[in-house]
């Protein structure tokens, strides 16, 4: 499974700050833990439990977010594919240059971490770095977005200034977009753009609901990411299962406070996501943003073997015909019928420990038996 957009140095940070708002979260608490990482030694031991620890929870493709001044070889001897952005722009050209085994991702943190000059800067390098991926947020929190307006005031929109700047194209990840308007969705599509849905973050930080059937319906890509520690819960599971309870809130609440409505009703708007399409965002939504669909995502021949073992059962909540007798002599209706119920109790009440092995490119990488 594929999680977009988290940060490595917050990992320390899950579970803190339940009170603050995204504003205030990042001033009193993310800002001191990054801090930390000029410390070397202490990058290292804090790089390489995440990357064991996502590796565990089912994660094969990763997007993180580090510091440049705390680069560490942890983050690449585990052999998970991961996607990594250096936070201090003005070393992305170097860190470019030296990257070596995974790939780089350009990542203006967010508008308002930027000046003009910086984007402008930023815009170049892209222009220069056609097939590196970018990585930002965009429209997570509403005093986020007056703010950010407030500080470009020649756009229109958050979306905008991304658009100005030239950061808008395939291989862009835009992380959150809670509160975009039918017009931004509109300028996403047309850039090729794609959307990382953070939901359990969004829900934690008190940032709102995106409105992922609308985006759908208008063809934009949309992958999951747990944004830890804004998220507090790592691994795609609990992404998905944030995601299915977030669609079936706006299915009966279509009205937003500020007057954002959830669009006409098509295939998914307005409608709680199917199991198919959640188990979609987490495997070849993820695999489309990372421009990696050609590779990974699915079992079709040709791709690589990005797989997990699983052993159901073995976590508390995920009870297995308890009690019941083995049926003999099952039909294949019924067999199908008790695999699929199998997968959606894995999908929504399974944990780490029934993931025995995890597979990255063909090769045992890690899982609760390794």
């Amino acid at each position: 499974m594929i999680s977009l957009i988290q940060h490595a140095p917050q990992y320390p940070n899950l579970g803190l700050g339940q009170e603050y708002e995204l504003l205030d979260w990042l001033q009193h608490l993310t800002f001191p833990r990054e801090a930390k990482f000029t410390d070397l030694e202490y990058a290292q031991k804090v790089y390489d439990q995440v990357v064991k620890r996502n590796l565990n929870a089912g994660v094969s493709i990763s997007a993180h977010n580090v510091r440049t001044t705390s680069y560490s070889p942890a983050i690449f001897i585990r052999p998970q594919h991961v996607l990594t952005t250096p936070v201090s722009m003005y070393r992305v050209q170097r860190f470019l240059q030296m990257w070596f085994l995974n790939e780089a991702v350009i990542t203006p943190r967010f508008a308002l971490s930027c000046t003009s000059e910086l984007m402008q800067e930023l815009g170049q390098l892209m222009a220069s770095e056609p097939d590196v991926h970018i990585q930002t947020h965009l429209s997570e929190n509403r005093t986020e977005i007056q703010e950010t307006l407030r500080s470009f005031p020649e756009c229109t929109s958050y979306t905008e200034v991304y658009e100005k700047y030239g950061m808008l194209r395939n291989g862009t990840i835009l992380a959150h977009c809670v509160w975009l308007t039918e017009d931004e969705m509109d300028i996403i599509k047309r850039t090729g753009a794609g959307i990382s849905h953070c939901p359990t973050s969004n829900f934690n930080l008190m940032s709102g609901g995106a409105r992922v059937g609308a985006m759908l319906d208008k063809g934009l890509n949309v992958g999951l990411g747990s944004d830890c520690s804004g998220g507090f819960a790592l691994g795609v599971l609990p992404q998905l299962r944030n995601a299915s309870m977030l669609s079936k809130m706006l299915a009966v609440q279509p009205e937003k406070p500020n007057g954002q409505t959830n669009g006409h009703v098509g295939q998914f708007t307005n409608k709680p996501l199917s199991i198919p399409t959640l188990f979609y965002l987490a495997t070849m939504g993820g695999a489309a943003l990372c421009k990696m669909a050609e590779t990974v995502g699915n079992f079709l021949p040709g791709k690589e073997f990005d797989a997990l073992h699983v052993t159901p059962g073995r976590s508390p909540n995920f009870f297995l015909d308890v009690g019941e007798n083995r049926p003999v002599g099952q039909t294949r209706d019924e067999r199908r019928k008790k695999l699929k119920e199998t997968f959606e109790r894995f999908l929504f009440v399974s944990d780490d420990r029934d993931i025995a092995h995890v597979y990255v490119r063909g090769r045992k990488v890690g899982g609760s038996k390794v």
